[in-house]
Parts: structure tokens; sequence; C-alpha cells
């Protein structure tokens, strides 16, 4: 899968994760893939759920440790 961006948001507070994500997609084209690294615990609920609501499609969710990788493909 090839990923298009990466935002490595590690370090940063909920909820800046999902605002930092909203903004990432805005600027996507359609099917393009952005993967999203964060060890914010409250970003398993809040970024996979914005991206549905966005219309996006959340390929996959892995947790390493405190991290957490979301792989998103944007829907346009």
């Amino acid at each position: 899968m090839k990923i298009d961006y990466i935002l490595d948001l590690k370090g940063e507070p909920c909820p800046f994760p999902a605002m930092a994500a909203i903004e990432a997609y805005e600027s996507m084209k359609n099917g393009q893939v952005v993967q999203i690294l964060s060890d914010c615990p409250q970003s398993i609920n809040s970024v996979p759920e914005d991206a549905k609501k966005r219309g996006h499609e959340v390929l996959s969710i892995e947790q390493s440790g405190p991290t957490f990788t979301y792989i998103i493909k944007c829907v346009k």
C-alpha cells in the first residue's frame, strides 16, 4: 500500500491529532492515503470516528506500545 502522507503526532495531546487529521483530509486528493501516528489514548476514538463521519475509509488501526497507527484513505 502506498502511503502518500505521514502525520507524526506523537506527543501531541487530544484533540490536536484529530484536528490535524481533518486539516490533512481537506488538502488530500481522492484515493490518497495518510498514515497518522499518535500516542494520545483518546485518539483511538476520535481519529477513526472523525474520518468515517467525513466519508473517508479507515483501512487499518494498529497499536504498538503507546503508539496508535491509523491508515486512512481519503474519499471525496
